[in-house]
């Protein structure tokens, strides 16, 4: 089949390997223009385009796809199938009605659980057993399309959002590669979503990943967990930013933020209910570190009855 791809980040440079080394054609690419990056804010290309350079495919960057000569450029194209993964870009019905199979998303939940923007993150901080990937075709509404073939794994307790991250870009691309080819034999017929179970996925920020020792510890030890490696759970301590990375249940009781103990083990915090354990760390300036490594050059920094967040 004659493949156009859209996606941006890494989570889709991996889906787009994996296309690469099937027998269907890549005949184009579609990823969101460069973004300034670094100290410098030069322009960088998103994973995906860097890979499609690699490989010799074109590459379309429009700043819409509501755009009529947007539009005219891909039915030039003319695609039997448009595979999507983190576009980032609405895709207008014409859009949708361009190829002759239409559109295929991969989205990283078991969907109708999590639709929108951080589905990996969201299922981590909610306590979910298991996620997935689901490949579904796409319709105008957001992530609410027919779904076509579904892959799960479990949650770990240890899992992180990018353990799980790196775990469902494998097994999406696996399940892409499998959709795709079922498409082009004809043999996949899509499950309509019970809307009623829909939970919407609202994007990262860094003011939510402030960490609240007023809620639960159970709740702050999974936040940690989603928000690692971004947008990375924080909190402040004598005035400076503290970096919290991971972290563990503790225990004890007192005012909410207020350190109870301290040992090798960890930095023991107070929470609304319970206590949580603090077991890597990083300092302004610092890079991340075991919080056993912190305690041997800086015990005087983390003393008991200190209080976080003040």
């Amino acid at each position: 089949m004659r493949i156009v791809f859209a996606g941006t980040p890494e989570f889709a440079a991996e889906h787009l390997k994996a296309l690469l080394g099937t027998q269907h054609q890549v005949i184009a690419v579609y990823t969101q223009p460069d973004r300034p990056a670094g100290r410098g804010h030069k322009l960088m290309p998103s994973p995906v385009k860097q890979l499609a350079v690699e490989h010799g495919i074109a590459v379309y960057q429009p700043a819409t796809l509501r755009a009529p000569e947007a539009q005219a450029e891909l039915a030039a194209l003319q695609p039997d199938l448009m595979v999507v993964v983190a576009y980032g870009l609405i895709l207008p019905q014409v859009v949708l009605d361009t190829p002759r199979l239409g559109c295929i998303n991969s989205h990283a939940s078991l969907l109708p659980r999590w639709r929108g923007a951080a589905p990996i993150q969201r299922a981590v901080q909610a306590g979910d057993s298991e996620s997935g990937v689901t490949v579904m075709q796409m319709e105008a509404g957001l992530d609410t399309g027919p779904m076509l073939l579904k892959v799960t794994t479990p949650i770990a307790a240890t899992d992180t959002g990018g353990s799980l991250h790196d775990r469902l870009a494998v097994l999406g691309s696996q399940a892409v590669i499998q959709a795709v080819d079922a498409l082009a034999a004809g043999t996949l017929t899509g499950e309509v979503q019970d809307d009623s179970l829909a939970n919407y996925a609202h994007k990262l920020n860094k003011d939510e990943a402030r960490l609240d020792w007023s809620r639960p510890a159970v709740e702050l030890e999974r936040l940690v967990r989603a928000f690692n490696p971004w947008p990375v759970c924080h909190s402040t301590l004598n005035g400076e930013p503290l970096k919290v990375l991971a972290a563990s249940l503790g225990e004890g009781s007192g005012q909410p933020g207020q350190i109870l103990t301290t040992s090798k083990d960890g930095l023991t915090v107070a929470c609304g209910e319970g206590a949580l354990r603090l077991t890597r760390l990083q300092l302004p300036g610092g890079k991340p570190l075991a919080f056993a490594d912190l305690y041997n050059s800086r015990r005087e920094q983390f003393a008991p009855g200190l209080v976080l967040g003040q």
